[in-house]
């Protein structure tokens, strides 16, 4: 008689949640050290009978059992882990989206204190990649993070997007932005983008091929470091940028269409391209 894999271990390790019950985080942990499963199997092996983890029961008015399966079975390509790329972080971990692949070669600077999320004074000099692994650990270790301790060039940028369902542009600048908007047609997948600069910002979905933001602005310099970076246009940005790709994660459209805000005046406006 040959021993039970671990799927079969953990399924029935599961079996007694699957009349309703919450999965809490601590019977996560033991059923993924019972079954030498990952936790993100787990969860994925629990969300296919059914089963919550509590730590996604809040969602469930907007995202449901099956959406949250998808999620955790995605993979997200994010570049930059900076003032956008770490609240983008955040949410996408405590969303529950399963693969994030995250690449940043800068170190943190006091000058990213005011803004940064992954930003503290223990981290000042370090790279970027370190606090945002150490904060996803902490907040959902159920999901992947794979990070790249590198900035992207042209020769790099199509192997990270390899396997990926979705870009996300996080960038700081506008020296790459087109690279990456090119790189992830040429991968046939969308990308979410943002940029800020004082009380402004935007944020947009292109669709492979289609034409967007890089497109019309220059490929170089920017107007971040004149203006400023106030933290919350910052996390308006990244929480929007978020939504947008939980939204084509699950399905969604790219649309052809770019949000413009100022937070100086709260005034939003939608273009098309």
């Amino acid at each position: 008689m040959t021993d039970p894999s671990p799927d079969t271990i953990a399924r029935a390790a599961l079996e007694p949640f699957a009349g309703g019950n919450p999965l809490l985080p601590a019977d996560e942990h033991a059923i993924a050290a019972q079954s030498g499963l990952g936790l993100r199997q787990v969860e994925r092996i629990a969300l296919s009978m059914g089963v919550l983890p509590e730590r996604y029961r809040r969602n469930t008015s907007s995202i449901s059992v099956h959406e949250q399966a998808r999620l955790l079975g995605s993979c997200v390509a994010m570049v930059g882990l900076g003032g956008l790329g770490g609240y983008v972080l955040e949410n996408l971990a405590r969303l529950g989206v399963g693969c994030i692949r995250a690449a940043e070669g800068d170190v943190f600077e006091a000058s990213n204190l005011n803004r940064q999320l992954l930003a503290e004074e223990r981290w000042l000099d370090e790279p970027k990649t370190d606090s945002a692994r150490e904060r996803a650990e902490r907040i959902n270790p159920a999901v992947e993070l794979e990070v790249v301790d590198a900035f992207l060039d042209e020769t790099t940028v199509a192997d990270f997007l390899k396997g990926a369902d979705l870009a996300v542009d996080c960038l700081g600048g506008l020296d790459f932005r087109a690279t990456l908007q090119h790189a992830a047609t040429a991968a046939g997948i969308p990308m979410v983008t943002a940029a800020v600069a004082g009380w402004c910002g935007y944020v947009g979905c292109v669709a492979p091929g289609a034409p967007g933001p890089a497109d019309l602005l220059p490929h170089a310099g920017g107007v971040e470091d004149t203006l400023g970076t106030p933290a919350p246009t910052v996390m308006l940005a990244a929480s929007l940028q978020a939504r947008e790709c939980v939204r084509l994660l699950l399905g969604g459209t790219a649309e052809p269409t770019v949000l413009l805000f100022d937070l100086s005046d709260g005034t939003f406006e939608t273009i098309r391209f």
